[in-house]
């Protein structure tokens, strides 16, 4: 274990510090919502080198990781795992505190995001060079740091509720950094002001063809995104999540299912047509490579993975005899050296455990698989979730029963609005297990609370090789901790920002 964290560790001090140095003039300040930066933006490719800088959040460690687990562990489709990890194993239990380490790295990670955008955004207009004319480069520069923006304040906004919103990032005036938090409806109109303007700025696809589409910001993905946050928002608004999701269904950059469900993850088949937005990582480049796939298989380790799959997901994927996607996303290894206190408590070398299998070649911490963030089912299903709630069933099957007939299950038929809710909601949950999903559906469905609370998940402990019976795991949910707290050393930082209810 302890080799583990060592490894960990070195993997992340090693992101952190190749991120600040491919852009030297960012310091991070307190709180981290705030940074500042010389004067050094003059020419075209500096703004080019900046943007660079912040797409290089991606390969941090709340996209490589944290989403997953705060989406999956705290939702019912995965237990912690990793041997006992106390700040996960919060996430397992709903029992997250105001001072869970994981919960400032997020914070800072993504606020560190966002001020990388305000600096290019804040910049841009002051720079004069005609590069800048050339194809457009002045514009899809705002286009994506503007998505990027955007797409980094919905993970906060999601996780958190209403946060500061900080729009400037050039400033040492304590005023200006230590802002109040804004209200969820702010930061929401603040996020849709952004892919506005992304959408107006960005192409639908770039001269690099599938090599450059998937990786940046796109018109697409800026659609694909405004829907997820009209659906999301606790004011939402369907009839513009069926608008944007049509956008990207009907988009010229030509988005289409890949034939094979199995074919998105099997590692040869990244940059796909199916695929809006996603992170490449580079095999064997221990710089960018995607070290967290380590963390979730690897069992020649010899220490328990994270992210578990939990017993009541694998049987939503028996139950609906969906054996594509259950084999695509998860697979069962015996002979394990370790305990596992809710599959395996005795380390029974016969009984077999299951593991995350989206992603599937670990290679030693420098996976080359990549990381889904938009891609075309997702916003499929986000459709068929619009039409349902604006009362077009037949549209809203219709449109769900693509997806399943991708994986070879029967149509779906429903016998009323209510019933084709949860329907859809279970679709999502097989199509999308893994890919930080599971816990924004819940909220969204507002059946987050009775969900955990009426799991029939239990654990054991191990007495002499014999298993205890059965301990019932209670989740203890309720509606305040759909969303996480704000972190203490944030708070002690900015005196200004106020705690979610309920911490």
């Amino acid at each position: 274990m302890k080799n583990k964290n060592n490894k960990i560790r070195l993997v992340c001090l090693s992101l952190l510090f190749l991120t600040l140095s491919s852009c030297s003039d960012f310091l991070d300040l307190k709180p981290e919502s705030s940074l500042t930066t010389g004067n050094a933006y003059n020419s075209a490719q500096d703004l080019d080198n900046a943007l660079t800088g912040a797409y290089r959040i991606f390969y941090e460690e709340y996209y490589q990781w944290d989403n997953v687990l705060l989406q999956d562990v705290r939702s019912d489709n995965a237990y912690a795992g990793g041997g006992g990890d106390a700040p996960i194993v919060a996430y397992d239990n709903l029992d997250i505190s105001t001072g869970n380490s994981r919960m400032f790295a997020n914070w800072v990670a993504l606020y560190k995001g966002i001020a990388r955008c305000n600096i290019i955004l804040g910049k841009i207009n002051s720079v004069n060079d005609p590069a800048l004319g050339v194809d457009n480069l002045k514009e899809k520069i705002i286009g994506q740091a503007s998505f990027l923006r955007a797409f980094h304040y919905y993970q906060l906004v999601k996780t958190y509720g209403g946060v500061p919103l900080e729009l400037n990032s050039n400033s040492t005036d304590a005023s200006a950094i230590n802002l109040p938090r804004a209200s969820e409806t702010e930061v929401y109109n603040q996020i849709n002001e952004d892919l506005q303007v992304a959408v107006a700025n960005l192409p639908d696809n770039y001269p690099g063809g599938l090599m450059e589409d998937k990786v940046r910001a796109t018109k697409g993905a800026a659609n694909a995104l405004l829907a997820k946050i009209w659906a999301q928002r606790s004011d939402r608004d369907y009839s513009k999540v069926l608008q944007y999701s049509n956008a990207v269904i009907n988009s010229q950059a030509g988005y289409s299912l890949l034939g094979n469900y199995a074919d998105l993850f099997d590692g040869s088949n990244y940059m796909n047509n199916e695929s809006i937005l996603e992170i490449s990582f580079q095999g064997g480049n221990w710089d960018v490579s995607n070290w967290a796939v380590q963390l979730y298989l690897a069992p020649e380790d010899g220490w328990q993975k994270y992210c578990i799959p939990s017993k009541n997901l694998v049987a939503a994927y028996t139950t609906e005899n969906d054996m594509v996607r259950k084999n695509a996303n998860i697979i069962f290894w015996n002979n394990l050296p370790w305990t596992d206190e809710n599959w395996n408590p005795c380390g029974d070398p016969a009984i077999a455990a299951p593991f995350n299998y989206k992603q599937k070649h670990p290679d030693g911490w420098n996976s080359g698989d990549h990381l889904y963030l938009l891609r075309l089912a997702d916003v499929i299903l986000l459709k068929a979730e619009a039409q349902n709630e604006l009362n077009d069933l037949g549209g809203a099957l219709s449109t769900t029963n693509q997806i399943r007939a991708r994986v070879g299950l029967t149509p779906i038929t429903a016998s009323s609005k209510s019933d084709l809710k949860a329907k859809i909601l279970n679709e999502r949950r097989l199509e999308l297990a893994f890919e930080g999903q599971r816990w924004d559906d819940l909220v969204r469905a507002g059946i987050a609370t009775s969900t955990m609370n009426n799991l029939n998940e239990v654990k054991y402990t191990c007495g002499g090789g014999t298993p205890s019976a059965p301990i019932n795991i209670n989740y203890n949910c309720t509606t305040e901790k759909w969303l996480c707290p704000i972190p203490q050393l944030e708070r002690d930082a900015n005196p200004n920002l106020t705690q979610n209810p309920g911490y």
